[in-house]
């Protein structure tokens, strides 16, 4: 990631900085890694939906993943074609259906029995026939933070492996439905690959059981997930995309005609955002130091929210000798500290400090909590 330091003096702390470079060079190797293939590619707008990204991606030929109907609404508003848009999600309102009905979007994935009979209902209503996918829970371990595990029978995700064909069954039942696929997703932060071939093989024996039922979806949407490297973002600037689709080139047998779908978020969008937050004060402990900054948890939540760990850097002093801060935001909380033991070339009051990999599930998530305002956006 390039810092522009001078246009970022300039800027009003805390704000977003967006690497657009960066962000451009990521889709041109996502799509080389799809080109020629039944493979399309759906970018979940919950990562982050800032219009300046979102405008990025449409340019590149991707869709979109929502999971709220205000989503399927953004992604209209910023240009997408409603045929590329898939609304998620396991409690859909009325409102929000509707409203993605009224605009014909590509397909609903659907995560309930209820789910389905309210979507046929209302599209029965409106004189339509909604498309559907049937988001299946395989019980597949993601082995990553129980917040963002969404694939084990305990979860509230989807409908499990041994109630599928009832509901495929009354989808086909239906008149304002059609079916026309099957949808999963696993989990999120994923670098070790072998949850998903565990799914390609799940998969392949769900496809086998279908086709012996006469059954044949048009779609496989094996959801997203994709980790990105948060320790060396500069080392992994782009996530392993050719390892990820490998595994599903190697191991999926999709059927003649069939399209495999994604749902990639985070590995298109974080490492091309960086949190810049300027240093108020520095204050001296009995044992430690405390690098205070005008960023905080209302603005990047995820240290809070899951323990997580973004590298700091200084990127006003990039080579001075370096001291342990501990990187903590002005809000009342205890859990408002980006970092212990930060090892920083020197800080001082003033200093720019950027947070990295911060492009997915930053700004997206943030909050006025305290009353504070919105961190700006500055991207170049």
């Amino acid at each position: 990631m390039i810092f522009p330091i001078d246009d970022l003096q300039k800027q009003d702390t805390p704000c977003y900085y967006y690497d657009l470079g960066l962000l451009r060079r990521t889709l041109t190797i996502l799509n080389n890694e799809i080109e020629g293939l039944p493979y399309h590619v759906h970018y979940a707008v919950k990562a982050n939906a800032n219009p300046i990204l979102l405008t990025e991606i449409k340019n590149a030929g991707f869709g979109v993943d929502c999971v709220s109907g205000w989503e399927v609404q953004r992604a209209i508003e910023n240009g997408f074609a409603p045929e590329k848009i898939v609304f998620a999600g396991v409690g859909k309102t009325d409102k929000e259906i509707n409203y993605a009905l009224d605009n014909d979007i590509f397909c609903f994935n659907v995560e309930s029995l209820p789910e389905l009979e309210v979507i046929s209902d209302l599209a029965a209503k409106k004189g339509k026939v909604a498309k559907v996918a049937i988001r299946v829970n395989p019980n597949i371990d993601a082995h990553t933070h129980k917040y963002i595990t969404t694939g084990l029978n305990e979860n509230k995700f989807g409908i499990t492996l041994d109630m599928l064909d009832d509901v495929i069954d009354r989808a086909m039942e239906l008149q304002n439905v059609t079916f026309v696929g099957i949808h999963f997703h696993i989990g999120s932060q994923l670098t070790d690959m072998s949850p998903y071939a565990m799914l390609c093989d799940t998969i392949n024996d769900l496809l086998r059981h279908l086709e012996e039922r006469g059954i044949k979806p048009s779609i496989v949407n094996v959801g997203g997930g994709l980790g990105i490297d948060y320790v060396n973002p500069d080392e992994h600037e782009v996530a392993d995309f050719a390892n990820f689709f490998g595994i599903f080139k190697q191991r999926l047998l999709l059927r003649e005609g069939q399209q495999l779908h994604f749902e990639l978020g985070r590995s298109i969008v974080a490492q091309c955002g960086a949190l810049i937050t300027r240093v108020t004060y520095v204050k001296e402990g009995k044992a430690k130091k405390f690098a205070i900054v005008d960023a905080g948890m209302s603005d990047l939540i995820r240290p809070a929210l899951y323990q997580a760990h973004h590298k700091i850097q200084n990127i006003s002093n990039v080579s001075g000798d370096c001291e342990k801060y501990d990187v903590v935001g002005p809000i009342c909380e205890s859990s408002d500290c980006f970092g212990e033991d930060e090892l920083l070339p020197s800080v001082k009051r003033g200093d720019l400090l950027a947070i990295r990999s911060a492009g997915a599930y930053g700004e997206i998530m943030a909050s006025r909590y305290n009353c504070r305002p919105f961190a700006g956006v500055f991207a170049k």
